[in-house]
Parts: C-alpha cells; sequence; structure tokens
C-alpha cells in the first residue's frame, strides 16, 4: 500500500507534474480528493511562513502528510518586492496584466533588472516539517513578450536565454523554473523516505 501524501493545491496540472515525478511509491491526492475546499489566509512576511501556513493548515484539518509551495517574484531593484504580495501586486482582485503593468511602471528608467523567482516548500512528514527550495535567477524585460506560461512570465527572462518564461514551451520552462527545482528536492527527498 503506498504513502498517501497530500499536495495543498486545487491545480490538477501541478498535482500531475509531481505525481509523474514522485512514481508510485506514493499516492499523492489534491485538495480536490481531500474535499478540503476552505479558504488559507496567506498571512506570512515570506514565502516559507506562507508554505508552512498552508501544509499545516491541511495536515491538521486531514490528520495527513501533507506538502505545500508558495512562489513568487524577487526584484532587487525594488528591495525585493513584489515578494510574497506578488499575486496580487497591484490590488485585489489578482490581476497578472495589472501586476506587470504595475511592474514595469516601477521599473522604468532603472538600469538594475536583475530579478528571481523563488519557490519554497514546507513539507509536513509524520510529524517533522522540512523545507525546499528553488530559485530561478534572471532579469525584467522593458516589454511583454511571448504568451505561454502565467503571472510574470512574459517580462521574466531567465539567465543565460534571450527569450521570456512565456516565449518557452512547458517542458522548456519545467527544466530550469524555480518551482521545479524545489520540486526535485523535495522528490528526491521522498524517494528517499517511501519504502
Amino acid at each position: 500500500m503506498p504513502h498517501q501524501l497530500a499536495f495543498a493545491t486545487h491545480n490538477i496540472h501541478k498535482l500531475q507534474e509531481v505525481a509523474a515525478k514522485i512514481g508510485d511509491t506514493i499516492s499523492l491526492l489534491s485538495l480536490n480528493d481531500l474535499d478540503f475546499h476552505k479558504d488559507i489566509p496567506e498571512t506570512g512576511a515570506t514565502f516559507k511562513e506562507n508554505a508552512s501556513i498552508k501544509s499545516h493548515a491541511v495536515a491538521e484539518a486531514c490528520q495527513i502528510n501533507c506538502f505545500a509551495d508558495d512562489s513568487g517574484l524577487e526584484v532587487e531593484a525594488l528591495n525585493g518586492e513584489p515578494g510574497v504580495y506578488s499575486a496580487r501586486y497591484a490590488g485585489e482582485p489578482a490581476d497578472s496584466e495589472a501586476n506587470m503593468d504595475k511592474l514595469l511602471q516601477q521599473l522604468k528608467g532603472v538600469a538594475n533588472r536583475n530579478a528571481r523567482f523563488k519557490t519554497v516548500i514546507s513539507l509536513l512528514w509524520n510529524g517533522q516539517e522540512y523545507f525546499f527550495e528553488g530559485v530561478a535567477e534572471g532579469t525584467i524585460r522593458q516589454v511583454r513578450s511571448g504568451a505561454k506560461g502565467f503571472g510574470y512570465d512574459p517580462v521574466f527572462e531567465p539567465a543565460g536565454y534571450h527569450i521570456t518564461f512565456a516565449e518557452m514551451t512547458m517542458e522548456e520552462k519545467n527544466a530550469i523554473s524555480h518551482r521545479a527545482k524545489a520540486m526535485e528536492k523535495l522528490v528526491a527527498f521522498l524517494q528517499g523516505r517511501a519504502v
């Protein structure tokens, strides 16, 4: 009987992506599988705190090992903004176009365009909490480019490339993205324990 592990997400694509990497020693469940539909307020000041809040909320409510992730964009010239406010940078409701407009406006005339996407995963496994982090370094373009991806992808050019995340295929992006790097660390950890 495989170990059961909850991923604190309703996003079926994210779930399938991780399930494909973990293999069949662990049975991965989404919040939909657990019938968990409560809103979890992300009140943390860091990605680590927000990921931890989410994993604890689900693990306690459902009595199951669980992991959650929190991600966002940190821009050097803006002292790490938008950071934990990435999804709602331009205010409520969350709007990617408005967020990019605000970001490009904030960086108007700014020479330093260095930025990074960051993901932190909190895993609660048999009562212990573990953290895994992934970072994708890059720069913010002057204008949008590409129609794939989501969020800030059309303005983020990863280091070593001359195209944005939004111009990459899902496979290309997943090979270098912050989330993929954090997930690889999580998967390696789980493969060592799920026997």
